[in-house]
């Protein structure tokens, strides 16, 4: 009989060497990309942690971190209902019948705009939809969900079909009377799983939904309201009034930052890369700690700084964690294999790559990872759309804040630590990143996968990741950057 042992335990290698080397190909044409658009500081940036260019970090804003669906769709409307001029929305697909307050009275995005339009302007920017019925939402779903938003109201909705192929507009904003703004990961949809939940996220027999959104105030509102001008003008021809920037509104220094692909609007002819430059600066500055959650984990620009960053640690205090959804809805054999090189890097057991799931007792069910965002050295932090993946970071649109705010860098990390850790804030609070990395997460992660391999009911929500064992998944990340990825 023909030994297939041998045979199968070289795949994975095999694998993983023609994986090396399509994704330099990857990197070679990203980066090429970038020179032709004049637009290679996204990769090579100068000294410093701000982006270049516009718009520029804007003094005197408060930035308030909602974390999770309750906090940031009650937010949202309180917003609209206390709008007096407008209201203007941004999605990568917007249900009319979502409810963003829960319980008595329940308000849905649908009728709370409804009824802000006949009093004030209210306008919503969705994707068209994916062309080819393969994706969701699709063209038709997208043009149902139109017609009951605006039916019989004064809504003004349009959908956007100017994406490149395989891509979409991704980014989630709210501008309300151009003095408040959300920008975040959190779409006010159900599509693919509701988005509503909260941080003890119990068990509900169905698919649990992390997220983080942030809410806006002062000057850099008018940056979020220009971008949704932009978008509108060229769609439609028609220019939008945009209110002066609002006065000083708290302590916080906040940049915004977006993707757009070039060629996609007339007014961003060369795009604009500046998510993908905010991470590549705040990872070549990190000392103690790089944390990030995300949906996605697969661009190689992204995982070849941060694997150095374990190869040639800044500090012996250097830890970095990274949350993940334990199966995402696409792009999970390319987020593993993608992890399995951090995994091959960290030889000092720095790393830790973890997911969470909901949990009520010995109930648990999927807990979906859908939030984006990044803390270095708490001095560092960005919340907003965009995944990192080469769609969020090089094609599809969207709009990061990014601040160096270190107590509220702080503050954010403690609060998502704590609802991860299931501990009081404090206890987080007062100890070092890399104690509470070594004595809170790993073992408690470590904890829960053995059980789960076991056969046992979970005890936290907290699940450290397994490593790789497919074969071909190291492929399969540098096979969609080099077809999909611009």
């Amino acid at each position: 009989m023909f030994d297939v042992g041998p045979l199968t335990d070289r795949l994975p290698r095999v694998d993983a060497v023609i994986g090396d080397g399509i994704e330099r190909v990857v990197l070679l044409k990203h980066r090429r990309r970038l020179q032709r658009l004049d637009s290679q500081r996204a990769l090579e940036p100068g000294p410093g942690w701000w982006a270049q260019g516009e718009p520029p970090p804007r003094e005197g804003c408060r930035l308030d971190v909602l974390i999770d669906g309750a906090e940031a769709f009650g937010a949202i409307a309180r917003a609209i209902l206390d709008a007096e001029r407008s209201v203007w929305i941004t999605g990568w697909h917007l249900a009319p019948h979502f409810e963003l307050v829960r319980g008595q009275p329940t308000r849905s995005i649908g009728a709370l705009l409804a009824d802000a339009a006949e009093r004030l302007d209210v306008r919503v920017l969705v994707w068209a939809g994916a062309p080819v019925p393969l994706f969701h939402p699709t063209r038709r779903e997208v043009t149902g969900s139109v017609a009951a938003l605006t039916r019989a109201t004064r809504i003004r909705c349009e959908p956007d079909p100017r994406e490149h192929p395989f891509h979409c507009h991704h980014e989630k904003t709210v501008v309300v009377d151009g003095r408040v703004a959300f920008v975040g990961g959190i779409d006010i949809t159900d599509m693919a799983g509701d988005r509503f939940d909260t941080p003890d996220h119990p068990a509900r027999r169905r698919q649990g939904w992390h997220d983080v959104a942030t809410r806006l105030q002062g000057p850099v509102v008018r940056d979020v309201a220009e971008h949704f001008a932009l978008r509108w003008s060229e769609l439609t021809g028609e220019a939008l009034e945009i209110p002066e920037p609002p006065g000083p509104a708290g302590p916080h220094t906040v940049q915004v930052v977006r993707t757009v692909a070039e060629g996609m609007y007339d007014r961003v002819p060369n795009g604009d890369f500046r998510v993908l430059e905010s991470y590549v600066r705040a990872i070549r500055g990190a000392e103690r700690l790089i944390y990030l959650e995300n949906q996605f984990l697969w661009a190689p620009e992204i995982t070849e700084r941060l694997a150095d960053k374990l190869r040639h640690p800044p500090s012996d205090a250097f830890r970095m964690v990274i949350l993940l959804p334990a199966r995402a809805n696409n792009g999970q054999d390319d987020t593993v294999g993608q992890v399995a090189v951090l995994e091959e890097a960290d030889r000092e057991h720095r790393l830790l790559v973890a997911t969470l799931r909901s949990l009520s007792g010995q109930r648990d069910d999927r807990l979906y990872i859908h939030a984006k965002v990044g803390i270095v050295d708490d001095r560092w932090l960005t919340v907003g759309s965009a995944n990192l993946n080469a769609h969020s970071l090089f094609n599809d649109t969207e709009m990061n804040v990014v601040t160096q705010d270190r107590d509220l860098a702080r503050d954010t990390r403690v609060r998502l630590w704590a609802e991860h850790l299931e501990v009081e804030a404090a206890t987080v609070a007062e100890r070092d990143t890399a104690e509470v990395v070594d004595e809170l997460w790993r073992p408690v992660a470590g904890a829960q996968l053995e059980r789960l391999r076991r056969g046992e009911p979970p005890t936290h929500r907290l699940l450290a990741l397994p490593g790789v064992s497919r074969r071909a998944r190291r492929l399969l990340g540098p096979l969609d950057g080099l077809f999909t990825d611009g």
